[in-house]
């Protein structure tokens, strides 16, 4: 069967990309879907050209007979995707008709079925308690009474991996029950995720010549090679891969579907995603974490934040000259970026292109650069760090570059932060400000619960009047780091607060001995980009020279 197509047009049936998400991926520790997060992902993948969802298991679990109600209901419109319901084969004892979970499959409406089977004969007759035959006949009877109810069916042959090196004749009978019986594809499983690329391949060619089905591959991370697994088994033959978003799933997860999907398209020239669906994959996978409720990982393959980021300077200088020097593709084509970071690692070139990623051209500006790369090796051996403050360091460039370096909407004259704990337990933060703000100086004074917090609101009591733009502008996070001192008990802060309005959100850096210091100067960088945005603050840039 053909995994080719003319460039750019699907593969359509000739391939499937499945999903498990929904299923396989819900297990992973501290992941529980509501049925209506349930709905939003398939809607999701389904918009990326995903060709199977897996919605879950029907009669198992109650959430799972309820997603696929609604979806039968109209709930779920499936523009490209067709929905699999799972399950497992006819318990032993009870013929398929009279199993309550096979008739749940059937109920729940979903065109296709995905039934498990064990395919190791230790699992067989240590756990299922039967002998090989009555296996094959569970899987059969079931597979046959879908398949007669009009369901196309496909086969999870569970444990496959580890039941063909220990009994190859088992594993191989359980699969030709279920094609005997009507299964269009037998999914070869690496359950406990032992497998190496080289030695599944292997079964896989093996498996494939032994008995010309059409096979698929379900591979877990336990190696962390799920994802070249499925690649190598594709290359070995397979026409189905089954896959979870962002690898989720039980214990280390399974393969990512982000990473099989862009590996198959762009470097194998399988067209398995339309590249409307490609150029959405950073998006999705960002989406699909928000809806987990699970951080998005940043090094992710493909679609994490720091995929395309580079921090050495000698790799900065090959960007400069060409981009595709040191990117494995153009970021654009999964939807993410290119960025380079500025740290005590960059150069002259990291400077000049990160100031370009900010809008700030330095072409020309050779003194200024070099001025810019020093300071920013010297600061970063105090403890700044500009990685995730882009805010702060496109201070840092103006300040070289700006005819008038940008400033805060005021002038400090002092502040105080105290700490009172009161009897009750309750720690309160009180913030007093002196500045000067518009030919006046002003005195306020507020309480929060911690020292950002009080000197943010005191700053705005007191400039409230003044800079009326303020209204707009909130912290929307903070995080403390303590980094290691030169001299025993010593310790440097580092402080990085999130800032945003309704236009967008900007991360400043500040580092002192003390907390509260280093605070204030992430909060006096914050407010200085605020003015630079809203005021308009971008002064005439310096000629160059």
């Amino acid at each position: 069967m053909s995994r080719t197509s003319p460039a750019g047009t699907p593969l359509g049936d000739d391939f499937h990309l499945y999903d498990t998400t929904l299923r396989d991926g819900a297990q992973r520790e501290g992941i529980s879907y509501s049925v209506a997060d349930k709905l939003a992902v398939a809607r999701l993948l389904d918009a990326l050209g995903v060709g199977f969802i897996e919605g879950g298991w029907p009669g198992a679990l109650p959430k799972d007979t309820e997603f696929f109600a609604r979806a039968a209901a109209g709930e779920l419109e499936l523009r490209h995707a067709v929905l699999v319901a799972f399950g497992s084969t006819r318990r032993a004892g009870l013929s398929a008709a009279q199993d309550p979970q096979v008739q749940a499959l059937l109920a729940s409406r979903a065109p296709v079925v995905t039934v498990v089977a064990k395919a190791d004969r230790q699992h067989v007759e240590r756990a299922l308690r039967v002998d090989v035959a009555q296996a094959c006949a569970m899987v059969a009877d079931t597979v046959a009474l879908l398949v007669g109810e009009g369901r196309r069916v496909f086969l999870d042959a569970e444990h496959f991996f580890d039941g063909y090196a220990f009994d190859a004749d088992c594993a191989l009978r359980v699969l030709d029950a279920a094609v005997t019986a009507g299964a269009d594809v037998v999914v070869l499983c690496d359950t406990n995720g032992g497998q190496l690329p080289l030695q599944l391949a292997e079964t896989v060619t093996e498996v494939v010549a032994r008995t010309g089905f059409r096979v698929g591959i379900h591979c877990q991370d336990d190696t962390a090679c799920a994802v070249a697994n499925s690649v190598a088994a594709v290359q070995a033959g397979v026409t189905h891969v089954q896959c979870t978003a962002n690898g989720y799933g039980e214990r280390t997860g399974n393969a990512d579907l982000f990473a099989v999907a862009a590996n198959l398209v762009t470097k194998l020239g399988m067209p398995v995603l339309p590249e409307s669906g490609m150029a959405e994959l950073t998006r999705a996978a960002h989406t699909v974490a928000e809806i987990a409720n699970i951080a998005p990982d940043t090094h992710q393959a493909y679609v994490g934040r720091s995929a395309f980021a580079h921090k050495a300077g000698l790799h900065a200088s090959a960007i400069k000259v060409a981009p595709g020097l040191y990117n494995h593709l153009d970021p654009a084509v999964v939807g993410n970026s290119q960025r380079v970071l500025v740290t005590e690692m960059a150069g002259r070139a990291s400077v000049e292109l990160k100031a370009g990623e900010l809008g700030l051209d330095l072409a020309g500006r050779s003194a200024e650069v070099g001025a810019l790369a020093t300071r920013v090796k010297e600061l970063e051996s105090r403890g700044w760090s500009f990685e995730a403050a882009d805010a702060s360091f496109e201070l840092l460039v103006r300040h070289e570059i700006d005819e008038v370096p940008p400033a805060p909407p005021f002038e400090l004259e002092s502040y105080r932060v105290v700490v009172d704990h009161t009897t009750g337990g309750e720690v309160i933060a009180q913030a007093t400000v002196k500045v000067h703000v518009a030919g006046q100086r002003v005195i306020a004074t507020a309480e929060g619960n911690g020292p950002i917090n009080a000197l943010d609101g005191a700053l705005r009591q007191a400039l409230g009047v003044y800079v009326p733009w303020l209204a707009t502008v909130e912290l929307s996070d903070y995080k403390v780091r303590i980094l290691p001192g030169t001299r025993g008990t010593d310790a440097v802060t580092r402080v990085l607060v999130d800032t945003r309005d309704g236009r967008g959100s900007w991360t400043t850096v500040g580092v002192h001995g003390n907390v509260v210091e280093a605070s204030w100067l992430a909060l006096l960088d914050a407010m200085t980009y605020a003015a630079l945005r809203h005021d308009g603050v971008t002064s005439t840039i310096r000629p160059a020279g």
